[in-house]
């Protein structure tokens, strides 16, 4: 980005890991850039998973990141317990507002990075006047909800088409993907042009989950180089 080193970031999810054993599964990956969590609320989403409790634990146990992805109804009135729990960045879905700008604008003003997120069926380029407002948009590549479903590469065309537009203004915005992403996939992602890449299954799903981070980052540096 802006002339800089490509620098994939790896942000294995911990929605597939042991949650009796998080503080455990988070020290298996010590290579990882970011620590997602995805919370969903079992409306805006049909699945439930955890809140700002298990997030603010999860900051207690980790030095790294947190990167709280929400798939939830009414993201501005939650996003504020998540910052408290120590999320870096917080990200919301589009679909789930009526004012992205706003919710962006409450993160910034709470000292928290703010993201944008897509569902596979949701157009990106309604949401180019949100570029100048966020720090990161996030394109699903599965239908949000549950880990584990196989990757669906025509988001790939949001994906160059943000990358595109971030790449004309100038813009210091991250494209994150999520969904299905693995060492086949993480090399077209990257060279689509994404910058952050949430693994759940791929990663907790290894032997060694540690060597898998290390493996994408290394598939997606190739990928772009």
């Amino acid at each position: 980005m802006n002339g800089m080193p490509y620098q994939p970031l790896i942000a294995p999810s911990i929605l597939s890991a042991d949650f009796a054993r998080l503080d455990r599964e988070i020290e298996r990956i010590p290579s990882a850039d970011w620590i997602h969590v995805d919370v969903m609320d079992g409306h805006f989403v049909p699945n439930l998973s955890f809140g700002a409790p298990v997030a603010k634990a999860v900051g207690r146990v980790t030095d790294k990141p947190m990167d709280c992805h929400l798939m939830i109804e009414d993201p501005a009135r939650w996003v504020r317990d998540y910052v408290d729990a120590g999320a870096v960045n917080v990200t919301f879905h589009v679909e789930a507002t009526d004012d992205p700008r706003g919710v962006a604008d409450l993160l910034h003003s709470a000292g928290c990075r703010a993201g944008i997120s897509v569902k596979p069926g949701t157009a990106v380029e309604p949401y180019f006047d949100l570029l100048e407002h966020v720090d990161l948009v996030l394109v699903m590549s599965v239908e949000p909800g549950f880990g584990g479903q196989a990757f669906m590469p025509e988001v790939l065309d949001k994906v160059r088409s943000l990358r595109a537009e971030i790449d004309r203004r100038g813009l210091d915005v991250l494209i994150q993907i999520d969904g299905g992403i693995d060492a086949s996939t993480i090399g077209e992602c990257a060279a689509a042009g994404c910058d952050v890449f949430v693994a759940g299954s791929a990663v907790y799903g290894a032997p060694d989950p540690d060597a898998m981070v290390e493996t994408l980052r290394a598939r997606a540096l190739d990928a772009r180089a």
